[in-house]
């Protein structure tokens, strides 16, 4: 459990204050880059910014994180680039998989970010596996995995639990329940109306946080670290928290939330709950907090400059990071690319 010498000081509070704004920033450019027409299928996290947050502010280098479909506020937590990240959205040789796996599937090794995964529930088992490669080698290095409460409900999920109770695995299942599977309410779809309460069937801590929150993330995000590490095994977090924008860029949330829901969780905003905490408790000053703002705008300005003037991949590419080796040269005087291009 988290140690007395744990302390959520200034420094770390101002970090938090500048990762989820930079967070804001990108999926606020994104959503243009979006409307544009130079990206598509964007899953937004505006409003869950604190959840990674709070937990990779404990991460080291080593530690490995695992992502869904919505994943670039897990990405821009663990500290991957966000001028790669915006070219790899917009399929640019630049990005941090070449332009080849785009909103849903980015990853970068060198940061610990496995990868994001379009596939509802499917990087819990390989977080799981990632902690036991972390056990086997003697090493503390922790395992996070995201997924929402439609995941929840996945087996992986629960056959997972079982199996990191059982070896005591450094692995932390963090469910972001922001309350719809896309259109499906939450009350509807998990039965007992607990993420977290299914945790005390695997023997191991299952706490709910107030995912808007970034403080309590931190706080409860410590306990779990430190359990994962010391070799107690793992932790199931459920943070309640809110997606603003549909599931999806053309969703409409009209069909199936009410505005007064929106509003009431607009007003509960986690950078704005951050903002107030640090100026309240006089922590950082209006012009301090206005200059953090300013550089996470000018990096999202320069992010998307970046990714823009980048180029595409060359035809060949098409052939490369695969299981086979290609004869790219000969496909490409063939003709055999032009003519999958055109299929």
């Amino acid at each position: 459990m988290a140690t007395a010498k744990q302390k959520l000081d200034q420094a770390t509070l101002k970090r938090m204050f500048k990762t989820m704004v930079l967070i804001r920033r990108f999926e606020e450019q994104c959503k243009r880059e979006a409307d544009s027409g130079k990206l598509r299928g964007m899953h937004s996290s505006v409003g869950q910014e604190a959840v990674p947050t709070g937990i990779c502010a404990h991460l080291k280098d080593g530690d490995y994180v695992l992502g869904t479909h919505r994943s670039h506020h897990h990405c821009i937590a663990r500290g991957v680039d966000v001028n790669e990240m915006m070219a790899e959205l917009l399929g640019k040789s630049t990005g941090t998989n070449k332009g080849k796996g785009g909103t849903m599937h980015i990853a970068d090794i060198t940061k610990g970010m496995l990868g994001a995964n379009g596939v509802v529930g499917s990087n819990i088992p390989v977080a799981t596996g990632a902690a036991l490669s972390a056990k086997m080698r003697n090493t503390d290095n922790v395992s996070v995995v995201f997924f929402g409460d439609g995941a929840s409900n996945q087996g992986a999920l629960h056959e997972a639990m079982n199996l990191a109770s059982i070896w005591k695995l450094p692995v932390i299942f963090v469910c972001e329940n922001n309350r719809y599977a896309e259109s499906t309410p939450f009350e509807y779809s998990v039965a007992g109306g607990s993420v977290a309460d299914r945790a005390s069937g695997y023997d191991m801590p299952g706490i709910t946080v107030d995912g808007q929150s970034v403080v309590e993330m931190w706080e409860v995000s410590s306990q779990a670290v430190d359990r994962a590490r010391s070799g107690d095994g793992p932790t199931l977090i459920e943070a309640m928290t809110y997606r603003y924008e549909g599931h999806f860029g053309a969703d409409d949330t009209s069909q199936y939330r009410y505005s007064e829901e929106e509003e009431y969780y607009r007003e509960r905003d986690c950078i704005k709950r951050l903002r107030e905490h640090l100026l309240d408790q006089e922590l950082a000053t209006e012009k301090e907090l206005a200059e953090i703002e300013k550089s996470a705008e000018n990096e999202i300005e320069a992010a998307s400059q970046f990714a823009n003037q980048s180029p595409f991949p060359e035809i060949g590419e098409l052939y490369s990071d695969v299981y086979t080796s290609y004869p790219q040269q000969k496909l490409v005087e063939t003709g055999i690319v032009d003519e999958v291009l055109n299929s």
